[in-house]
């Protein structure tokens, strides 16, 4: 289940990371960026790789916050624990639907 939901972020975000690159940099070249005042440092294609993984982690987040928004109250409160292997102080002593 957890891997269905890591593929339901990380393809999509790939996908918009991609599409993001390509629009940003259509428009800007990446010597001509600078970090507080100074030139960067980077190559080209080095601009290129890093910019693309930070699209890619940023909308990895929206997708990850979209999933996480989307999960029923079932699925948020199900006990993770079989009853039987539960301390006795557990609030959710009971067993769960």
């Amino acid at each position: 289940m957890w891997t269905q939901r890591l593929m339901w972020i990380a393809w999509p975000a790939f996908l918009v990371a991609g599409v993001l690159e390509m629009l940003v940099f259509a428009m800007v070249d990446p010597q001509d960026l600078h970090w507080f005042g100074q030139p960067l440092t980077l190559s080209r294609q080095g601009v290129y790789t890093l910019a693309f993984f930070v699209f890619w982690i940023i909308t990895m987040v929206a997708s990850a916050l979209t999933t996480l928004l989307s999960m029923s109250p079932f699925e948020l409160n199900r006990c993770p624990v079989a009853p039987q292997a539960r301390p006795d102080d557990c609030h959710k002593a009971s067993s769960c639907p």
